[in-house]
């Protein structure tokens, strides 16, 4: 043991003069160290930052819940599209069936976007407020989070009074440093009460951005459209698992209602689909792994430079260290001590080469993160990824030259 920790720190010692010694030549060789650690790290660092992101987006969203719609996620919106188009929408109707039949939910909504409407306060004007005219059960299913105020109530919902709940855009827009809660507005005329405010979505994909929305409930919604019309608007049903109930098991249960709510025979397909955020999770997964072998592709070909520049410094290095390699084996220096005081020595300069490396991608990662909206990082997991990798270019680097020192006759190294 004590024979091992003298080795290591001989072959700190050697690499810190060879550093020293050789300041372009080593600069120039752990290069490619640098670069492919850069590369591997900073994408699988940057790949992991995005996933995660994306993944507490549709946690956020909720992913125990499964969207009703005629169109599916998962085929290509050019293919069948008229076949879609002559689907019916989900509607009010068909959220009653299975609001009173299923079992499996711990709740159901419906909702309907009408459109872009006017929204007016005072000689306050806004021309994009997105109009969603929805069930009260929007609020539980939808995650919709109020910053201020309140939610309509059943009964507002069900009497469809001029009740709404705006996004925190529109409130800005329309009411400035004003409190909107309590105040009237106008949407194409008719007057509403605005009774909450929506909490910001902040950070997050829009996958269901509600910041320029403005919700009131489906049957006062149907004032300013037909919203019984089955084929003129893109309604939807959302339906949230109730605990510990699979998702498969909760879409095969409304697919059961619905085919009986619609009287669809046995032989005939559906004429909706039932879809969940895991299907653009499963997209995300192929689309991360294609990121993760770019960046691996070109690591590997860069730490390939850098195995060679580290091997050309190992033996140079053992090439000047010829005269002590005899001197010390004269001694009674052991082959495995030569061995592991050069594989050490390469090692030690692998690892130098893939920190300078880390503290790059931190650098970039830093920057990166003020122009981006979302936090890029580094974790322990890809630290100590670096680090092996580093080690096992080490090994590969300064095995060859390692064996060559080993095996060196002393009286022929002493002579040279």
């Amino acid at each position: 043991m004590i024979t091992l920790l003298k080795v290591i720190s001989e072959s700190f010692r050697q690499a810190y003069q060879s550093l020293l010694a050789n300041k372009m030549r080593s600069f120039l060789s752990l290069l490619g160290i640098c670069i492919g650690i850069f590369c591997i790290i900073g994408v699988l660092s940057a790949v992991d930052s995005l996933e995660d992101y994306v993944r507490t987006s549709f946690d956020r969203i909720g992913t125990d819940v499964v969207y009703v719609q005629k169109f599916s996620w998962e085929e290509d919106p050019g293919q069948n599209f008229w076949k879609w188009m002559r689907r019916p929408n989900p509607n009010y109707k068909d959220y009653e069936a299975l609001k009173k039949r299923i079992t499996t939910a711990d709740d159901v909504a419906f909702y309907a976007p009408v459109g872009v409407k006017t929204a007016k306060y005072r000689s306050n004007s806004l021309d994009g407020g997105f109009l969603i005219a929805g069930t009260q059960s929007c609020q539980n299913v939808l995650n919709l989070e109020v910053e201020k105020g309140r939610f309509f109530t059943i009964s507002e919902a069900a009497k469809g009074t001029a009740k709404a709940v705006i996004g925190a855009v529109v409130a800005e827009e329309l009411f400035g440093a004003i409190e909107p809660v309590g105040k009237k507005m106008s949407i194409s005329g008719q007057k509403v009460d605005v009774v909450g405010v929506l909490k910001k979505s902040g950070e997050g994909l829009d996958i269901m951005n509600f910041d320029e929305a403005i919700v009131v409930s489906y049957v006062y919604g149907k004032k300013f459209a037909n919203l019984d019309n089955k084929f003129a608007f893109a309604s939807a049903l959302a339906v949230k698992a109730a605990p510990g109930v699979p998702l498969k098991e909760l879409k095969s249960e409304i697919t059961g209602i619905l085919r009986a709510h619609r009287k669809i025979k046995p032989k005939e397909e559906d004429n909706f689909a039932s879809n969940e955020l895991s299907i653009f999770s499963k997209l995300l997964d192929g689309f991360f792994g294609v990121l993760n072998m770019a960046g691996g592709i070109i690591g590997i070909f860069s730490l390939i430079v850098g195995v060679f520049s580290v091997a050309n410094i190992m033996f140079v290095s053992v090439k000047e260290r010829t005269n002590l390699i005899g001197v010390k084996k004269a001694l009674g220096a052991k082959r495995y001590v030569i061995l592991l005081e050069f594989l050490i020595e390469s090692i030690i300069l692998c690892v130098i080469g893939g920190i300078i490396g880390m503290f790059l991608i931190l650098g970039v990662l830093k920057i990166l993160t003020h122009y981006l909206e979302f936090n890029l990082y580094i974790d322990m997991g890809n630290v100590f990824l670096g680090l092996t990798v580093s080690i096992f270019v080490g090994v590969l680097s300064g095995i060859i030259p390692a064996m060559q020192a080993a095996k060196m006759n002393p009286v022929d190294a002493i002579r040279a």
